[in-house]
């Protein structure tokens, strides 16, 4: 079993490869990744994907790396709307089941149009990686699977690395190695 420095660094060898790039998947679809880490490592997997980040510009190395923070995408249209004030009253008067509802309503979760889709869709040019963050930080607001489910089904330019902050073992995300969340097939591990 390899380290989390052994797995990282593999990622840039393995997205680089033109063949990851184009691959297709059995549908002929455009692959979708997990790369799964242990929860307490987030910090340094962080540090590890803004240099990977920073060296993609320095380098141009013939794809873009695009990475989004689902957190920061999500406080960033509750404060575009507005609405940050009145989140926290809700949380204070309501309780929190009934903000994530607000908020999921906000973010249109529930629809194929949704706003992660829409934010994703419209930031990414083609030839690049899309690797997304901040799936520990949004919780329980937002379910990594629920993301990737909605997001297969209307993003295929592409290829898409969910950076998880748990364990997947090609079937079953559990985040924090504590919450299991639904069964999500549609992706491979970035790192064998």
């Amino acid at each position: 079993m390899k380290t989390l420095d052994e797995k990282l660094a593999m990622i840039e060898e393995v997205i680089s490869d033109e063949s990851f790039r184009h691959s297709k998947g059995l549908s002929n679809e455009v692959g979708y990744y997990i790369f799964d880490y242990e929860a307490n490592k987030e910090l340094k997997v962080r540090d590890y994907v803004e240099n990977l980040r920073e060296k993609n510009i320095r380098n141009q190395p013939g794809y873009e790396l695009i990475i989004f923070d689902v957190y920061d995408i999500m406080i960033d249209l509750i404060e575009k709307e507005g609405l940050y004030e009145a989140c926290i009253e809700m949380e204070e008067n309501e309780g929190l089941d009934y903000l994530i509802g607000a908020v999921n309503d906000i973010l249109r979760i529930d629809y194929d149009d949704n706003y992660f889709n829409e934010y994703i869709e419209e930031k990414t040019p083609d030839n690049s990686v899309v690797f997304i963050t901040g799936v520990g930080k949004i919780f329980p607001f937002v379910r990594s699977h629920g993301i990737l489910n909605k997001l297969h089904l209307v993003f295929d330019r592409v290829p898409v690395v969910l950076f998880y902050p748990g364990k997947y073992d090609g079937q079953s995300l559990i985040l924090f190695s504590e919450f299991k969340d639904e069964n999500y097939y549609r992706a491979f591990p970035l790192i064998r």
